[in-house]
């Protein structure tokens, strides 16, 4: 499904990137796992999105899965799994991250993403959110 050799067409010619002090920095490249149930909803999404979806997991989860912004990205609170969302338009990616690897759990749409955490997020133990 997600092929090195198509995610090394799309991630260029190098794994560096000169940053502004003027060194080459070499980004980690991390492994991209499936789960099942994500797989099988990856195939049913149409190929426009789909497209989108595979795109979007090369350019955010490749290097940096654990950099989180404002609106794509986010660290997911009071959870130990998943421990992540991509937002992908009207789509949400859910994800853990293992050393060198990006294990995605879920591939929903947005209207189906709290029925799917509800369902199938593990609470963390050690958190308080929406304790106290």
């Amino acid at each position: 499904m997600f092929s090195d050799q198509c995610a090394a067409k799309r991630a260029g010619p190098s794994a560096t990137q000169v940053v502004e002090s003027g060194h080459n920095v070499a980004r980690m490249r991390y492994k991209i796992i499936v789960a099942p149930d994500a797989a099988e909803a990856y195939k049913k999404l149409p190929a426009p999105i789909r497209s989108q979806v595979r795109d979007a997991l090369e350019v955010h989860l490749r290097y940096e899965p654990t950099k989180v912004s404002k609106s794509r990205i986010k660290r997911l609170r009071g959870l130990s799994r998943p421990q992540y969302r991509l937002r992908i338009d009207e789509i949400r990616v859910f994800y853990d991250v293992k050393e060198t690897t990006v294990e995605i759990l879920a591939i929903v749409s947005k209207r189906e993403a709290q029925k799917w955490l509800d369902k199938e997020g593990t609470p963390d133990p050690e958190s308080r959110v929406g304790k106290g």
